[in-house]
């Protein structure tokens, strides 16, 4: 028989929430029919400048990192109050909850199972490789490692960035193209660790960082890449799944980390874009646009940041696989 997925159920690693901010606090509750405790919380104010705030149950409620900065984590407080058993709750925190602004919430479970690993871990000293371990129990395909106690980059490693992309990065908080340096020690992840060596981004001696991992599971997540064609008739990427969540990013050149999701554009064209490198606010019916299809996403604009004639680096998440361990097929928008 065939394996179309290892995850029937998607909403019980990965979910999309958007509220309405209140000035005081609130407890946000997942949509989806399956509760979930999220260990991972992505918030941006959709309708006005502020700042991404990232958070996680490594460092808990006290402080928050934005992928559109290069700062240290701040500790003043991240907003979130609590992670609680199906979504989570938050203070008044400007970014997070302003009276009447409308928020996205992404919001992921570390699971093994998912492949999603959040890693703490202090520096040795750069020029010092050192091996970090990890609990995927598999290679990882995407990290992304960033200081916590000073400024700099949130910089990525991605399977399909580069021909060697252990000697490659690129950053979140940057439209720059991928770059080459030894972050990576030149060593490509093993099933149990990941390597940093040079700079003191990843590695400075007694630093904190933070690393967040995945590899790709069928049905449910994929980490890859495609070649645009600059065409209005634009590229199909195949996942395997119905994406209920995108990260592009150009790989040769300087452009914008563009993100959609399902929840925000429930109906095809998809095209109210954010980007996770800029506090900007979101763009509405705009460009670029692509399809979600239940299988993949198809391209439907010229745009260069999704569309040139050129590579790109992904990161997706499903809503539904294309077709359930029992044979189902799932439906279309």
């Amino acid at each position: 028989m065939a394996v179309y997925t290892t995850i029937n159920d998607p909403e019980a690693y990965f979910q999309t929430k958007l509220y309405t901010g209140d000035g005081s606090t609130q407890s946000i509750t997942f949509d989806g029919d399956t509760d979930m405790q999220p260990d991972f919380i992505w918030i941006k104010e959709r309708s006005a400048t502020g700042d991404h705030k990232i958070n996680d149950v490594i460092r808990g409620t006290d402080e928050y990192l934005s992928s559109n900065s290069t700062a240290a984590a701040d500790t003043t407080g991240s907003g979130i109050q609590s992670y609680d058993s199906d979504g989570f709750s938050i203070s008044d925190a400007v970014d997070i909850n302003d009276n009447t602004e409308p928020y996205v919430a992404w919001c992921w479970k570390e699971s093994a199972t998912a492949g999603f690993d959040i890693v703490a871990y202090d520096g040795v000293g750069v020029g010092t490789a050192q091996n970090v371990n990890h609990s995927l129990s598999a290679v990882p395909e995407l990290y992304v490692v960033k200081s916590r106690e000073s400024v700099g980059g949130w910089h990525m490693y991605h399977h399909k960035m580069s021909a060697a992309p252990e000697t490659d990065y690129i950053d979140i908080d940057s439209t720059a193209a991928v770059a080459d340096y030894t972050f990576w020690g030149d060593t490509a992840p093993t099933s149990s660790v990941f390597t940093v060596d040079d700079g003191n981004d990843v590695n400075e001696s007694g630093e904190g960082f933070l690393c967040y991992l995945w590899r790709s599971v069928q049905g449910f997540s994929k980490f890859g890449s495609y070649t645009g064609n600059g065409d209005a008739d634009g590229t199909f990427v195949y996942t395997g799944f119905k994406p209920a969540w995108i990260m592009i990013k150009r790989t040769g050149s300087a452009q914008s980390w563009v993100m959609f999701d399902n929840k925000r554009n429930p109906f095809n064209l998809t095209d109210n874009i954010l980007f996770a490198q800029s506090d900007s606010a979101e763009q509405v019916d705009t460009t670029p646009n692509i399809d979600l299809l239940s299988n993949g996403w198809k391209i439907r604009h010229t745009d260069d940041s999704i569309n040139g004639s050129e590579s790109y680096i992904y990161m997706a998440f499903a809503e539904a696989p294309f077709v359930n361990s029992n044979g189902v097929p799932c439906n279309a928008r």
